[in-house]
This record gives structure tokens, sequence and C-alpha cells, in this order.
């Protein structure tokens, strides 16, 4: 009967350490407003151009020669190549606040969006970019695809 007793409080005792022990950090808020704000601030000055663009292992680097991106307080983007533009939108946000692709839920993206045809070299920019690493001078995104799982990179150089 002690035995029983034994064992039947030793169940009791794993099921109760075992509820303690897998409890999530699902509560543990990340503020990254301060470090959005700076990045935000960084991209509106001065003008950038593209320095790297591999779309799943191809370099399409060349497709945006020429073309310098103009990154505007109020979200809008104009990429400029002296003889034409194209016009859209970017921001700067905390993906726990959005739906994106990212496996991380603390990541901040760099989302752009282009209204031009899906034909266009300026629609493969679309996407919500994973920010990999930034500085006054860089700024360096990262896409994982959701369709076929493939890595796209995108590399921002400012302009002197």
């Amino acid at each position: 009967m002690k035995t029983r007793l034994y064992l039947g409080f030793l169940v009791m005792l794993s099921f109760s350490l075992m509820s303690t022990t897998c409890d999530t950090d699902d509560d543990v808020v990340i503020d990254n407003s301060q470090t959005i704000a700076e990045i935000k601030d960084i991209a509106e000055t001065n003008t950038w151009r593209i320095t790297s663009y591999v779309d799943s292992g191809q370099d399409e680097t060349n497709d945006f020669n020429n073309y310098t991106f103009t990154f505007a307080d109020g979200g809008t983007v104009t990429a400029s190549n002296g003889t034409d533009q194209v016009q859209g939108t970017w921001s700067v946000t905390d993906s726990s606040n959005s739906n994106d692709d990212s496996s991380s839920d603390d990541d901040i993206d760099f989302t752009i969006s282009f209204n031009v045809p899906n034909t266009s070299n300026f629609f493969d920019l679309n996407d919500d970019w994973d920010i990999i690493s930034y500085s006054s001078t860089t700024i360096s995104l990262q896409d994982v695809s959701g369709g076929n799982g493939g890595t796209d990179t995108l590399v921002f150089q400012r302009n002197n």
C-alpha cells in the first residue's frame, strides 16, 4: 500500500513539474521601435543604389544599374535612372505585427511595393524583406520564398 501511495505521489509530482517546465515566453514583448526609427532615418538619408540582388541563386543586380532609390518620409520610394522613374511605397515594421513568411517573430521587415506589372524587374523587389544588417551606408535584406523555398538577397548602398 505504501508503495502505491509513493508511486502515486511521484506521478503527481512529475506532472506538476512538467507543467511548470513547459511554460513558454509567449508573453515576452520585444520593443523594436528604436531600431525601426533608426533604420527609417538611415534610409531617408541621401539616395541609394542596388549593389547586389540575387533572386534564388540568379544574380540580377544588372537589372537595376543606373537606378537610384529615394526613400522619402511618408513611405514613398522613387527609383530613377535620369530618364525613367518608378514609384512605389516602402515601410519598416516589426514583423510580429504582420503576417510575413519569416521564421522569426522578432525580426524587422523592410517592405517594398512598386505598382508595376509582374513582367517588370521592379516587381521582383516587392516583398517584406528581413533586415539582415544595416549601417549608415548599407542595408542588407533577405527573403526566403514561401513558394519555392529559394532565398533572395538585396543590398542597398548609399550614394555619396
